[in-house]
């Protein structure tokens, strides 16, 4: 016998979204511009970043927008999952990205360009007002995974677009053209810091990982407490999206119980309540050991 809870899509972000890509492609188009004629390669590392996360936007709607589709056919889920895979690809793409910056750079340290520090300082100043601003589009969606990703992309290019107006105005006063492949260093390092958590969150979640937020002990231990529950078996706990967990489990009702609806809806409403599982399905057994379960061990998947 199962249960299950549905709740309605999350937010989508939808404006959020349209203006993030715009104004960060126009800003990306500004950017090199200004890198290629300036020689600056602070400028296009910065450049090549905010590209990487225009298309990291384009991906990040596309799967919000997949996970609203209702369930169809094959897909009995719907494409709930598809913002993992975005946070996950987002992730792969910002690794790619730095890579070849560091690659660039450190070839760059022994042979720095001459640079205009005042271009630097006043294209950075405009990224810093459009990272910044695109980013507090998202800050209320952080418990999305999905969104959480935008929303730190973002923030990130707005610390490292501030290092780099740092960087333009030391070049301006001190002339010291290393600066400029020493701070792409520095923003490759920055945003592989920030992009580690989002890489193993989604990681975990593409195993099918207990979210770090649920008690699975004291889960197993509320559904034990059940009125009539002997045991627990078959527990399973995974995150269903970014923003749903589902939960599976078998309870073992050797005297079985009068109103096992009743039982049921109330486990299910108050694993909702106190741990967040959105979706869990229960089955009840009687324990009957001439007909085992054949998922009772514990080896068992």
């Amino acid at each position: 016998m199962a249960h299950h809870e549905h709740h309605h899509a999350p937010r989508s972000f939808g404006r959020a979204f349209v203006v993030g890509i715009i104004f960060n492609a126009l800003f990306v188009g500004l950017e090199a511009t200004f890198g290629l004629l300036s020689g600056s390669l602070a400028l296009l590392a910065d450049a090549g970043h905010n590209a990487s996360d225009v298309l990291s936007l384009f991906v990040a709607w596309g799967a919000t927008l997949l996970a609203r589709r209702p369930p169809s056919g094959r897909y009995t889920y719907g494409f709930l999952r598809s913002p993992i895979l975005a946070s996950l690809f987002n992730a792969l793409l910002l690794l790619v990205a730095m890579g070849g910056i560091v690659w660039e750079a450190v070839g760059r340290i022994g042979q720095p360009a001459e640079l205009s520090g005042g271009t630097v300082f006043w294209v950075a100043a405009v990224g810093l007002v459009v990272n910044t601003g695109t980013a507090l589009l998202f800050a209320s969606g952080k418990d999305d995974l999905n969104i959480r990703g935008a929303y730190l992309h973002l923030l990130a290019d707005a610390g490292v677009t501030l290092g780099v107006m740092v960087a333009g105005l030391l070049i301006l006063f001190t002339g010291v053209a290393w600066l400029d492949p020493a701070l792409s260093l520095a923003i490759a390092g920055v945003v592989l810091w920030s992009t580690w958590g989002l890489m193993r969150g989604a990681l975990e979640f593409s195993l099918d990982a207990a979210p770090e937020t649920i008690d699975l002990e004291g889960v197993r231990r509320y559904l034990s407490a059940l009125p009539g529950v002997r045991s627990v078996h078959d527990l399973h706990v995974w995150p269903l999206s970014t923003t749903q967990t589902a939960l599976t489990a078998h309870l073992v009702i050797p005297q079985g119980v009068s109103e096992p609806d009743r039982l049921l809806r109330q486990a299910c409403t108050e694993l909702h309540d106190r741990y967040g599982i959105e979706h869990a399905t229960l089955q009840l057994e009687t324990g009957d050991h001439a007909h085992p379960c054949t998922l009772a061990g514990h080896a068992t998947v």
